[in-house]
């Protein structure tokens, strides 16, 4: 079983790789229309859902949402929930896939097809998604703590260059008084959505609990790296040049140099630190859009985590070998044939749908986890 800090690096994972993703976007896209009160409502909101999933969810020791569902929901209930949420966390994986794809094209090797970048990165999350969900923990951890040091490294060398603009910066607190919008605090507040990923990762902790000398720097560090997220880009590219860039912090990476290093440009370590991440994240979204998915085929007998199918009958295990193959090679092919179709325009609006209805889901999740605990301590009082 995880300890306890396994469960932030749920958190952190998230909320450091949307640095790069649409997140930086939304953020600029609104830099003049309320985009300081819309971060700290994103905060405040995705704390408070953070602190209620998790105390929920928790009453559940040991239990993914597999089998919370097939235990507490009706057959005709729990199949459809389990499947959207598992094409939720599939499609997450596809859009983060498909920009890092993007961003390989353009800012490392303008010549390859999308394509072949897209079966490489393929080859990787297919395999290690169908790891078990401690193992995929462990190598969390690991890719974490190798990739930390350098990600802080880049931060402060950025802080610290004399290009860095910190008039830009302040001219856009003048708009600090503007009203907040809703479009902003829904890309915003997907920073804390790491923590959505206890819906299988709870099979592994026991005795998970919320200790309020660790939970406070789960607000404090979510409305840092929202802050870091927005002001930097500006800082170097200017409040209007900003708005230009695609990517916006890998054109700041860019505009960075290490002089006295085996490689100049900052934007290649930039690069292989943010992939790292970014491939930890997808095959954490597709492993559990997995094990949601093959949720749907067990019973309310069924109640045993899927990891320990090995240690059950061939035929159980066969099974859940013929379902994760066709899942994850239907989704490849979709990924494959999809990276070349979709443009720049098109990514970027699936991404801020996907974002906003996001926001709402978990509302919904957090309401069912509600409903869920109650069935589960009225049965316990029969």
């Amino acid at each position: 079983m995880a300890s306890r800090r396994y469960y932030y690096y749920l958190f952190v994972v998230s909320a450091v790789i949307n640095i790069i993703n649409f997140v930086p976007r939304v953020l600029i896209f609104t830099r003049f229309e309320g985009v300081f009160w819309s971060i700290l409502i994103a905060v405040a909101y995705g704390t408070l859902t953070m602190y209620i999933f998790t105390r929920l969810i928790i009453q559940f020791e040991g239990q993914g949402f597999p089998e919370i569902f097939n235990t507490y929901l009706p057959r005709a209930a729990a199949a459809p929930l389990l499947i959207f949420y598992s094409l939720f966390w599939f499609v997450g994986g596809g859009i983060l896939l498909m920009s890092f794809v993007d961003i390989t094209i353009r800012f490392i090797s303008p010549d390859i097809r999308g394509r072949a970048v897209m079966t490489g990165f393929l080859l990787l999350v297919v395999g290690a998604s169908r790891f078990k969900t401690t193992s995929i923990l462990y190598a969390t951890e690991i890719v974490l703590m190798l990739c930390m040091p350098a990600m802080v490294f880049i931060l402060v060398k950025a802080l610290i260059n004399p290009a860095f603009n910190w008039d830009s910066v302040l001219q856009v607190f003048t708009y600090l008084w503007t009203k907040p919008k809703l479009i902003t605090v829904t890309g915003a507040s997907f920073v804390f959505t790491g923590y959505v990923n206890l819906a299988v990762f709870n099979r592994s902790f026991q005795n998970l609990t919320l200790k309020l000398r660790h939970f406070w720097l789960v607000p404090v560090s979510g409305l840092l790296v929202l802050l870091i997220t927005l002001l930097v880009p500006i800082g170097y590219h200017g409040t209007v040049g900003v708005e230009d860039h695609v990517y916006s912090w890998f054109s700041t990476a860019d505009s960075l140099r290490m002089e006295t290093f085996v490689v100049e440009r900052v934007l290649y370590l930039f690069y292989i630190t943010y992939i790292s991440m970014s491939i930890v994240t997808v095959v954490i979204y597709w492993h559990v859009g997995l094990e949601l998915f093959k949720g749907c085929f067990n019973g309310k007998a069924d109640k045993g985590e899927p990891e320990d199918e090995e240690k059950g009958t061939g035929k159980k295990k066969r099974k859940s070998q013929w379902i994760q193959g066709v899942i994850l090679f239907t989704l490849s092919a979709i990924m494959i044939y999809l990276v070349e179709e979709f443009n720049q325009v098109q990514l970027a609006q699936t991404g801020q749908w996907f974002l906003n209805i996001r926001f709402f889901a978990e509302m919904l999740l957090i309401l069912l986890l509600i409903i869920l605990v109650w069935r589960k301590r009225r049965s316990a009082r029969r």
